[in-house]
């Protein structure tokens, strides 16, 4: 049967169609290059998701360390990276690019190149200057000259720095672009540097990016995202001023110390008070039961109480674990004061205390002052011996 040559022009049209939304569906970017000094190793590509990273590729690199990877491009702009063990390359994409990236194993993370994408070498600055901000903190944290207060402001100045260069020469600069995006969750440790929950000016910055990816990339689930954490960031903001207002006393009526008292549960349901433990030399602990090397810590810490509690040694153990039931069976037999901050990884506490890594721990005399916190210790004992004679 033939076809009319008057239906010819739809049919070409519907074709010409097809065709074009399956050039669409097949848009890629690809991302090749060379690691160097790391054959036999496995190199990663992993999507930095909402949700942590996925792995999408692999490959195990040969002598040349060539490598090349190809995937759908994204709608808006994605996050991606390349990692062998914990050697790390952040990139962004936002098109049908490809991305070129050299390097040498095991010093990928900070002497990579990077062509084909400006966003990507913007990230990589980014990512050097993250890397600066760390080695700074920790030299500070481990200068055994600082006291805790000059510890703990010299670590705050180097961050409200580091923040306001980052605001006012990349984030604020160009809130659109996804170098901004990358800015905001870059962490010191398991923290954000910017943090949305407590700092009204960091929730300026996170607003500004989202508004900007409400216009440059509408719908986009990381443009939604940002305007939750916004959000509730404004909420928490709002919430702690109130508290604070309406927990206002004369300070005629305030007991001074001289560290941050801190009141929580204990194991048995008992609310434990930091500062009741004056007169005692206290080991104030971080821990979480459930991470890796908990036993052999926990044992450790054993040791350390039965020599000195006679003497005046107290334990005052903060676990951040999420499981109350788990927290509750590590705990039983414990001679020590356990007690459990509900808020986990998120409490306030750690902020206050400028926790950085768990575990951690710090030394208070019997005064209730702050002396050390572990990176400032060399020897436990006789650092706990020190103050117990005093």
């Amino acid at each position: 049967m033939k076809q009319s040559l008057t239906h010819l022009p739809a049919l070409v049209a519907a074709a010409l169609m097809a065709v074009g939304l399956a050039s669409c569906d097949n848009k890629k970017f690809r991302v090749d290059g060379t690691i160097t000094d790391a054959k036999d190793s496995v190199l990663y590509f992993e999507n930095m998701s909402l949700d942590g990273p996925v792995a999408i590729d692999s490959v195990k690199l040969g002598d040349d360390g060539a490598f090349s990877f190809s995937e759908k491009s994204p709608e808006a702009p994605e996050f991606y990276r390349l990692r062998i063990a914990g050697q790390i390359i952040n990139l962004s994409v936002d098109s049908t690019e490809t991305i070129t990236v050299k390097a040498a194993y095991p010093t990928m993370a900070t002497g990579y190149t990077v062509e084909g994408s400006p966003e990507c070498a913007t990230i990589k600055e980014l990512a050097l200057k993250q890397i600066d901000l760390l080695g700074r903190v920790l030299a500070v944290e481990r200068n055994n000259t600082l006291g805790f207060d000059q510890t703990r402001d010299s670590v705050a100045r180097m961050i409200e720095a580091y923040k306001h260069e980052i605001k006012l020469n990349y984030i604020f600069k160009a809130p659109m672009r996804p170098s901004s995006y990358f800015a905001l969750f870059q962490t010191l440790g398991s923290r954000l540097i910017f943090d949305p929950r407590e700092s009204e000016d960091d929730i300026k910055a996170f607003a500004a990016v989202a508004t900007s990816w409400d216009t440059y990339h509408p719908n986009s689930i990381r443009g939604k995202n940002l305007h939750n954490i916004a959000i509730q960031g404004m909420r928490n903001v709002r919430i702690v001023r109130n508290q604070r207002a309406a927990q206002a006393i004369d300070a005629s009526k305030v007991n001074t110390t001289n560290i941050i008292d801190i009141a929580l549960l204990d194991n048995k349901g008992q609310a434990r008070r930091l500062t009741d433990l004056k007169g005692k030399v206290v080991m104030l602990d971080f821990h979480v039961f459930g991470a890796d090397g908990s036993t052999k810590r926990i044992m450790q810490m054993r040791d350390i109480y039965n020599k000195y509690h006679g003497r005046g040694l107290e334990i005052y153990q903060i676990s951040l674990d999420p499981d109350e039931h788990f927290w509750k069976t590590q705990t039983a037999a414990l001679p020590w004061i356990s007690v459990r901050d509900p808020q986990g990884i998120q409490s306030n506490n750690l902020v206050l205390y400028n926790v950085r890594s768990i575990p951690t721990f710090f030394l208070i005399d019997k005064t209730n002052t702050l002396r050390k916190r572990d990176a400032q210790v060399k020897d436990l004992d006789a650092e706990i011996q020190a103050l117990l004679v005093e």
